[in-house]
């Protein structure tokens, strides 16, 4: 099957900034206390939901996340679609597993995880081909399982030029919480939770957090 082109011009992108990427924002969370928060609610409500639950961070980079929820107990697997990213996150936290992969196609079987992070990585994703991502997130949890999502809110996208001084461009998609709650409801997966902040220091918009979950058969 060929690759979509949005896919691959997304991994040359994060392919050529990762370095500079992961070395700018690696202690970035330590200021981010919204963030922090997010995060260890989401992992006290896939661990009371099965305390050896496994979950996965999608879209993970060099696992800034991925790290932080490793340490709050959980059973986590990155993936990502670059294969420098997939690299900087195993140097930087070898006691995590991860995977190149594509949310398109992710590498767990049916059922398998209780939890799906999906952290600023739905952005990149043509809006008509999001349905498809969020029919994966639904497959792969379980029943009672729980889905994260962080976005920036907006209508318009950022198109990025040069970051870093690469020559690589990107649009970053700028998405309505209704809109993606409305994504998720469809695919089987009603949102619990809807929260929004103002922006923070350099950020242009908006940050939303939702939380989803598989209802129980």
């Amino acid at each position: 099957m060929t690759e979509p082109d949005f896919l691959a011009e997304t991994r040359v992108f994060y392919d050529a900034i990762a370095d500079e990427y992961a070395d700018r924002y690696r202690d970035a969370l330590g200021g981010m206390p919204m963030d922090r928060a997010m995060l260890a609610l989401f992992a006290d409500l896939v661990r009371a939901e099965r305390p050896d639950a496994r979950a996965a961070e999608v879209g993970c980079g060099p696992g800034r996340m991925t790290g932080p929820l490793h340490r709050l107990g959980l059973d986590v697997h990155g993936i990502d679609l670059s294969p420098r990213m997939v690299e900087l996150a195993r140097q930087a936290h070898p006691e995590v597993p991860f995977s190149v992969g594509s949310m398109f196609d992710l590498p767990f079987g049916d059922g398998e995880l209780t939890g799906v992070v999906a952290w600023y990585s739905i952005i990149h994703t043509p809006p008509e081909r999001l349905p498809e991502v969020f029919a994966e997130f639904a497959r792969v949890l379980a029943p009672g399982g729980h889905l994260m999502l962080a976005f920036q809110v907006g209508e318009r996208p950022l198109h990025l030029e040069r970051p870093f001084g690469r020559p690589v461009s990107l649009d970053f998609r700028r998405l309505r919480p209704e809109q993606v709650e409305e994504l998720a409801r469809e695919a089987g997966l009603p949102v619990t939770s809807r929260t929004v902040r103002e922006p923070e220091g350099d950020e242009r918009t908006p940050q939303a957090y939702l939380l989803a979950r598989k209802p129980k058969v």
